[in-house]
């Protein structure tokens, strides 16, 4: 085991090396500087295109400085209908193209923000917010037991709600 753990570590070290070699040689360009590449860990494999905001305060910072919707997906990795609509969401080019107009949210943890539960903490569920950072109860799912839930099949309503979201953006706004 002393002779594995040796050659793990020296694997690790040959790793590290390579990649921090590899970033040396590279120059910065306004390609580079423009988009910043986020670790596709906050994707959490709902987009990893697409950029992911970390906390419910930075996404309402953004969304309220770029005057774009934020959009709020609940969810937990280990629920089965989790599961299923996320992976209708990352593989639907519609909803992929249309998400990138919008500041983006997935949290696996309750918020203590009241307004993100207003009618309980199920997942998944999807909240629409505009940047006067207001949750929008007038868009939401096709269930009146659950309003914010969505099912794979129900994508392309999910779909339509993200246009509504946007539409609502350009004539209240």
């Amino acid at each position: 085991t002393m002779e594995k753990n040796y050659v793990s570590m020296f694997l690790l070290l040959v790793a590290i090396s390579c990649a921090l070699a590899k970033d040396v040689g590279k120059k910065e360009t306004k390609e580079t500087t423009a988009k910043p590449k986020l670790p596709q860990t906050l994707s959490r494999g709902w987009g990893d295109q697409l950029i992911w905001t970390q906390t419910y305060e930075e996404a309402l910072f953004r969304s309220k400085h770029s005057n774009k919707p934020l959009m709020i997906i609940h969810h937990l990795d280990d629920c089965p209908h989790s599961q299923a609509l996320k992976k209708v969401f990352a593989e639907h080019k519609d909803v992929q193209n249309l998400a990138e107009k919008f500041i983006l949210l997935n949290l696996v943890y309750e918020t203590t923000d009241k307004n993100l539960s207003p009618d309980g903490q199920y997942v998944p569920r999807i909240l629409f917010i505009d940047p006067s950072l207001t949750v929008r109860a007038d868009i939401t799912g096709r269930y009146s037991n659950r309003l914010y839930a969505y099912e794979p099949s129900d994508i392309s309503l999910l779909y339509s709600n993200m246009q509504k979201a946007l539409k609502l953006l350009k004539t209240e706004l």
